[in-house]
């Protein structure tokens, strides 16, 4: 007698379309995806996708909120595993570039709702988000450093996401540049890049 299958719960479900839409959105961009392609990669119905979350907007929102909730929680964790304020920007820097080389639609859902800042929808959502990083930085932080940390993060999102650090080997300035960005992470962020492809 064959067994079905475990049904998957609500919150389960719901989980899994987010994490699909992240990547979908990520890989395509807001234009380029659809409700039918998150639902395809989430391996469930279009009809499903809609009548959990309505619209592509409200869609793209809960992913946004969600990944910043992700991000949030990693700087959490990383501050308080921190000794002191010497090591503090480390850990964060360092959970940070994990979060994004383990789960790459976490850094391309910031970079597509920063992009769609204009949107009256999306827009308040994503300057929400970012404000919330900053104010949980400036717990632990100087505004300068904050900022400059803030910067850095910026700086390693657009190195990934415009595909530079595929040409790791193409010029002495690309290598010097991804050295400085990453330092001591580059190697395990070219080792993720690597196993993504």
């Amino acid at each position: 007698m064959e067994q079905k299958p475990d049904r998957i719960s609500a919150p389960a479900r719901r989980e899994q379309i987010l994490e699909a839409a992240a990547r979908v959105f990520g890989e395509l961009g807001y234009a380029g995806a659809t409700t039918d392609k998150v639902a395809r990669a989430a391996g469930i119905s279009q009809p499903y996708v809609v009548r959990l979350f309505g619209t592509k907007d409200q869609l793209f929102v809960e992913v946004l909120e969600r990944t910043g909730e992700r991000v949030l929680r990693a700087f959490d964790e990383a501050i308080e595993a921190s000794d002191d304020a010497a090591t503090v920007q480390a850990r964060v820097g360092a959970a940070y570039v994990e979060l994004v080389q383990t789960d790459r639609g976490v850094l391309l859902s910031l970079m597509q709702g920063f992009i769609l800042g204009h949107d009256p929808h999306i827009g308040p959502v994503a300057r929400r988000g970012f404000m919330r990083i900053y104010d949980r930085l400036r717990t632990v932080m100087e505004p300068e450093e904050a900022m400059r940390f803030i910067a850095q993060g910026m700086l390693i999102n657009t190195l990934i996401a415009s595909g530079l650090m595929a040409e790791f080997q193409q010029g002495q300035n690309v290598h010097e540049l991804l050295a400085c960005a990453f330092g001591d992470k580059l190697g395990l962020v070219l080792d993720g890049m690597a196993a993504d492809r």
